[in-house]
């Protein structure tokens, strides 16, 4: 399950256009922190801190505790605004989470075992459908991400969200359909067979 980060914030006085961009010259990432009854709160963050957990990948799927000015709030980004040149994050939406709160939120899948796919084996292509799983799961136990075992996999065959072991208490977010995750495709050149791949590699010896 992923770690809880931290970052210490500072109240923003004032809103607006005008005030944005004065934080950002300041080297500071405006953002809010709104929800679960109470009034929303302008604050400033660190801008390296911020971009440091968007480098990791971690800034749209992480729970964080809020520091401002020594009141601490447990919230996870809900909306993460980029420049559209840099990609540099611009202002952030925080939500509050109770303390029993289910979120939704995008996962990555890892893919394991290639060599073990005879698919694969045999000059297949994995095809990954979907590189991220929105998942609705516990807000204290979101995953860092997802695995999916090759083993066995041949080509023309599927995984699907269903045949993928989830952690406890972690559901798809999409309930509608058994949606694909990856495919293993043909190679555009033709298949090989396993004979010939071991008649390959007897040549070579």
């Amino acid at each position: 399950m992923s770690d809880i980060g931290t970052f210490v914030a500072k109240p923003r006085d004032r809103v607006g256009k005008g005030s944005s961009r004065a934080a950002r010259r300041d080297g500071l990432v405006p953002a809010v922190i709104y929800g679960l009854g109470k009034p929303p709160v302008a604050i400033t963050l660190p801008f390296n801190e911020v971009l440091k957990e968007q480098k990791k990948g971690h800034l749209s799927s992480h729970l964080y505790n809020l520091d401002v000015d020594g009141a601490v709030e447990r919230v996870i980004p809900r909306d993460v605004q980029v420049d559209v040149v840099t990609d540099f994050p611009i202002h952030i939406d925080f939500l509050r989470l109770a303390a029993d709160a289910r979120v939704e939120v995008e996962v990555p899948v890892h893919f394991l075992n290639e060599e073990a796919s005879p698919g694969l084996r045999r000059g297949g292509v994995l095809n990954i459908v979907r590189h991220d799983v929105e998942l609705e799961c516990p807000a204290e136990s979101i995953p860092e991400f997802i695995e999916v075992d090759l083993t066995g996999l041949d080509i023309g065959d599927s995984v699907h969200i269903s045949g993928i072991k989830l952690p406890e208490g972690v559901t798809p977010a999409i309930t509608d359909r058994d949606f694909t995750v990856a495919t293993i495709a043909a190679p555009s050149g033709g298949v090989g067979s396993e004979e010939d791949e071991e008649g390959e590699e007897d040549e070579e010896e």
